[in-house]
């Protein structure tokens, strides 16, 4: 210990590690962990302390990196130091003193962590030794090997100690050593292929196979998920860091809580990480030693209570549920696949069938003649799979049958065919969707042995992966950092994992047991389990440990007697779930023993299908009876009674006067039974599928029927909120000069909103995460911090000679919400989120800037609209104008990328839209507005411009109007003109999941649209959230939407005020959907102008 202090103290950090690594590893545990990341930082910060930018950059890269894995957010925030001069104007820094003192702090802090750590356990005292000890041993060594040799040497000497050691015959052979043994010499060693990335591609060698993706995945992580921390890694030394460790916790497997500490300081206030990681149980982030700041942080932590375990729904399906999918953003619904074909997409919050489609191929005459032949002998095909794609605008579906159906989702019933693939020779076993190289794509596998993968937008064939010697039973696609692979199990129980190229299969593992196996990673895609079953019938539930490509944890409770192939999921990073022997079995993660089961009420297969929602909260599960049981905990419940207290929906009355779709088992006591068929919501007519599959038009149901519907539709009303007490509405504090808001955002975490005032003053309010707030999340209900660092200084923007009050402001976030770009009518300004520093200053006026976007794959690339009209393409990394598009006549006021169609529309005062294509900036189309009869716009009015989350449908606001385009043709499909007593619209943007679009008039209310059909459904009054006052003509000029959670937006008023509004649990959401035309809510093409607050039709 005394020679390791001397390093520390004089700074050998070369030799410290080495020594140190004689007795542990980074990431042997948690202690471990933090020993070396709290060396490293020390080494990292005297670099900058010297000014060594170059140095500091080498130890950020091959030092640090490493942690960039448990905390992306705190590897950013160490990156952010080079960026200042000194790195002690970081608040969390500024009591750092000089480098003896910082040497001296750390040492007594890394003497705890290594008493506390077990692996230094009897190795910091030297042994009492005779001096004569050594000589023994060596003699019992000696006396020991020499016995084995047929032909002992009487006096062996000291040296033949030094190899594994074996006497000669007496003919003089040897015996031949272990090391050349030829067996041993055929055994693939891990690594045996370069780095990805550094040395070109892999070779196409088959006879050095890795064991492990070590061997063949460059640039991720060494570190393994650890299962608990030391306390929290962050910029400085925790003081008192091990009484934290000794102090007794509350025993718990939870790595979440492990993760974090009694008295950890939350300095940073954001809650997830800047970078692309957004999800996972990261390390604690605590910048500060302990007594820096008195601020504690809130651990999460899970108990099985929070596990989805009470039975509140019955869906029947119809036929035996083989495969189920909760859609990732819009969380009650839930994708169904059965043996009979069948694919449905259920709303559990209304407990609707709300779309339906029958195994049909939809093009006989372009399919193979096998498929051909195998469909005229048995017209039908079961499915294997369904999923839904990461944004949820598509779901694609695996059938027994060659065939791949890919239908684009745009909300509420309405599901469009987008591709028919006849993906493989046989059943296509399992899908999944992938984004290599920047492109969604669709993997598949089956029953010829083969993995594809297709372009999902194209149909397009990709590659072929061809290697297994069986029936590919499952695929799983991942990434680590910025390589991309696919692992792949077979019916023989083989394992392999493949690179988006042609070399062939990286590695060749057995699945435990040798079973039909799936695989999948935990949320945060830290952690790979796979669950399988062989032909004897015997389970296997287990985690890998990704580095070794060995089993790491085996799960205790499976059956050995499995008839069917038992299925797992994961939730919360923390558990998993089985469904074996007619109930559903859970593990914590953690531990290798069961957790709990539960039976669902019974009534549940041998081996059921089972998937959880994104948020852990439901989880579906197949029942006997051809059905789905739907499990909730009491997050769940909440959540589905509040979707319950909606208002009466006439629509669905309506909907049920044409087609009862099968029982639902009720929770609670519902106003509306029946579901709604896909057809309620297909433009451009109405049709009614019945029980043997006949189609009928509206025009052959009874008229009475109909009349019927449309006297219950008389049972809506439009919601309308007068009172404080009908929402709930938070003013933000503001302890700094009120001027106008001219722009408004979330931060991308949703924890924090930034204005920028007519002033060019930028605000940014934080939420705190504590008890009342777990989460961190904006709210309404929580005031609050209006942010500034230690240094006091604001983010100003330029504004150059222009009149603030005259100027155009913009902004733009970046997507990892470390930087704004900004402009109020002077320079274009870089900022800095963290220290409000002012990175940079470019393009000054004139012309000014008066939009900003950045490009969805790159943040170096922004596209600028400028007051002349132009758009310029700027490179911020190079500081260069790549290009100048110019299609306007007057300034652009708008500007929005759709990375699925590739294009960026632009908007103009002159009320024109523009598509330009983003691989060669060439225009494509433009339009301009339809202005409603009677409507003259103001000269300069601003037209704004926001994709929908399907990237296709396009939301374009004017004062006039709110209407709905379909990129990159531009064809109008709904345009919804407000009753001019409401005054011009002021801004607009849908809700994050797209379901709805917020509107600020100039009256001061706010109007809520159905995003599907733009029918008004509830308008909140001025009243509502401001106290009148009769001196005071305010209203609000823009208005935000909360990144994640749909029923919250904020507004941003003409008196500086900032207001954030949500609609009360009881209600759940604002208003209750408006009846639809026709029965369809979905897109229709504009032909006329009809009443104002109606659709366009």
């Amino acid at each position: 210990m005394r020679y390791f202090e001397d390093m520390v103290t004089i700074g050998e950090w070369d030799e410290v590690e080495k020594y140190l690594s004689g007795f542990t590893k980074v990431d042997d545990n948690r202690y471990s962990m933090k020993i070396f990341f709290e060396i490293r930082k020390q080494k990292y910060l005297e670099a900058l302390d010297k000014q060594d930018r170059s140095k500091a950059v080498d130890i950020l890269v091959k030092d640090l990196k490493v942690f960039a894995a448990f905390n992306e957010e705190l590897f950013k925030e160490i990156t952010q130091l080079l960026t200042l001069d000194n790195f002690r104007h970081n608040e969390q820094l500024s009591k750092y003193g000089d480098t003896k003192t910082a040497r001296g702090i750390m040492l007594a802090e890394l003497k705890k962590l290594i008493e506390a750590n077990p692996l230094f356990r009897d190795k910091l005292q030297f042994p009492t030794l005779k001096n004569s000890r050594l000589r023994t041993l060596i003699n019992q060594s000696l006396n020991w090997q020499h016995q084995l040799c047929k032909s002992p040497r009487p006096n062996p000497d000291i040296k033949t100690l030094f190899v594994d050691h074996s006497c000669g015959q007496q003919n003089g052979a040897r015996a031949p050593s272990p090391v050349t043994n030829p067996l041993l010499g055929a055994v693939p060693k891990a690594g045996g292929f370069p780095a990805l990335g550094a040395h070109g591609p892999f070779q196409p060698t088959q006879a050095a196979l890795p064991t492990s993706l070590a061997g063949w995945m460059a640039n991720t992580s060494s570190v393994p998920h650890p299962s608990a921390s030391a306390g929290p890694i962050g910029l400085a030394t925790a003081n008192n860091a091990a009484n934290i460790l000794k102090r007794p916790r509350t025993p718990t497997n939870n790595s979440a809580m492990d993760y974090q500490t009694a008295d950890s300081d939350h300095v940073l206030k954001r809650t997830r990480p800047f970078g692309i990681l957004d999800e996972g149980n990261n390390l604690a982030v605590n910048l500060l030693p302990v007594g820096y700041s008195n601020q504690n942080h809130g651990q999460s932590s899970y108990s099985s209570d929070d596990l989805p375990k009470t039975v509140v729904m019955n869906l029947s399906q119809g036929s035996t549920v083989k495969s189920m999918d909760f859609h990732p953003l819009q969380q009650i619904l839930l994708l169904v696949g059965t043996n009979m074909g069948e694919v449905m997409v259920w709303d559990i919050g209304s407990r609707e069938r709300i779309a339906h489609r029958n195994f049909k191929v939809w093009e006989l005459g372009a399919c193979s003649m096998a498929l051909q032949g195998s469909l005229s002998n048995d017209y039908s095909a079961s499915v294997n799979r369904v999923v839904w794609s990461p944004d949820g605008t598509l779901c694609s579906v695996a059938y027994s049958k060659h065939i791949v159906h890919i239908y684009s989702y745009h909300g509420g019933g309405d599901l469009r065919n987008h591709l028919e693939i006849e993906a493989h020779a046989g059943s296509v076993n399992d899908l999944a969707f992938s984004y290599p190289n920047k492109q969604l794509c669709v993997v598949t596998c089956g029953e010829d042995r083969a993995i594809k993968v297709w372009d999902a937008v194209t149909g397009t064939k990709q590659y072929t992966f061809e290697g297994h010697e069986a029936p590919v039973y499952s695929v799983c696609p991942h990434h680590k950092e910025s390589i991309q692979f696919i692992f792949s199990t077979a019916t023989d129980g083989k394992i392999k994992a493949w690179l988006y190229d042609n070399v062939g299969s990286r590695v060749d593992y057995d699945a435990p047991g040798h079973s039909s196996t799936t695989m999948a990673y935990n949320a945060d895609g830290t952690r790979l389990f796979s669950c399988g079953t062989n032909k004897e019938g015997e389970s296997f539930l287990v985690e890998w440990n990704e580095s070794e490509g060995a089993v790491k944890r085996t799960y205790h409770g499976l059956g050995k007697r499995s008839v069917s192939i038992v299925q797992f999921d994961t939730t919360k990073n923390r558990f998993l779930a089985a469904g074996d022997e007619f109930m559903i079995k859970f593990w914590d993660m953690d531990n290798a023993n069961l957790l709990t089961t539960v039976d669902g009420d019974g009534g549940l297969p041998a081996s059921p299908c089972i998937r959880f929602n994104k948020e852990g909260i439901l989880l579906a599960v197949s029942t006997n009876d051809n059905g789905v049981k739907i499990l909730a905990n009491a997050e769940g419940i909440r959540l589905l009674r509040t979707v319950d207290n909606r208002n009466f929906d006439a629509s669905r009355v309506a909907s049920a006067a044409v087609v009862k779709t099968p029982t639902i088992g009720a929770f609670p006591s519902t106003n509306v039974t029946v579901g709604t068929s896909l057809v309620d919501r297909a433009p451009p007519v109405p049709v009614m599928v019945g029980a043997n599959n006949d189609t009928r038009s509206l025009a052959d149901v009874k008229p009475r029927i109909v009349d019927e519907a449309v006297e219950k539709s008389r049972i809506w009303k439009l919601t309308e909120i007068n009172e404080p007490a009908q929402c709930r509405s938070l003013k933000l504090p503001d302890s700094l000069s009120s001027m106008r808001v001219s722009r408004l955002i979330y931060t991308n975490q949703g924890v924090a909103i930034l204005a920028l005032a007519a002033n060019a003053v930028h605000k940014l309010w934080k939420w705190q995460r504590n008890d009342r707030n777990p989460s961190g999340k904006a709210s309404a209900s929580i005031h609050p911090q209006l942010w500034q660092p230690s240094t006091g200084i604001l983010m100003t923007n330029d504004i150059g000679d222009t009149n603030p009050e005259e100027a155009v402001s913009c902004f733009a976030l970046s997507k990892n919400d470390s930087y704004v770009m900004s402009a109020s009518g002077g320079k274009i300004s870089l900022f800095n989120m963290m220290t409000f520093k002012t990175m940079t200053t470019f393009m000054p006026p004139p012309p000014a800037a008066t939009f900003l976007a950045f490009h969805p794959q790159d943040n170096n690339i922004i596209a600028i609209g400028m007051e002349d009209s132009s758009i310029q393409i700027y490179n911020v990394r190079v500081d260069e104008v790549k290009t100048k598009l110019k299609g306007h006549q007057k300034r652009i006021t708008g500007l929005a990328f759709s990375n699925v169609l590739n294009v960026l529309v632009s908007s103009g005062a002159d009320s024109q839209l523009c598509v330009w294509s983003t691989d060669g900036w060439e225009k494509q189309t433009s339009k301009f507005l339809q202005m409603p009869s009677g409507r003259a716009p103001a000269p300069l009015a601003d037209t704004r411009v926001q994709f929908h989350l399907n990237q296709t449908h396009l939301l374009a606001v004017h004062e006039t109007q709110i209407a709905m385009y379909e990129a990159p043709k531009l064809e109008c499909l709904k345009q919804w003109v407000p009753r001019e007593a409401s005054g011009p619209i002021t801004h607009a943007t849908y809700s994050c999941d797209s379901q709805s679009i917020y509107v600020s008039f100039e009256d001061g209310s706010v109007g809520v649209l159905t995003a599907s059909n733009l029918r008004l459904r509830c308008r909140i009054n001025q009243t509502a959230y401001l106290h009148p006052n009769p001196s005071l003509r305010v209203h609000p000029l823009v208005i935000a939407a909360h990144p994640s959670e749909p029923n919250q937006f904020a507004l941003g008023l003409t008196d500086g005020g900032i207001h954030v509004l949500e609609p009360l649990d009881s209600e759940g959401r604002w208003g209750s959907l408006p009846p639809s035309e026709n029965g369809a809510a979905g897109p229709s093409t504009t032909s006329g102008a009809n009443a104002s607050e109606q659709t366009q039709r």
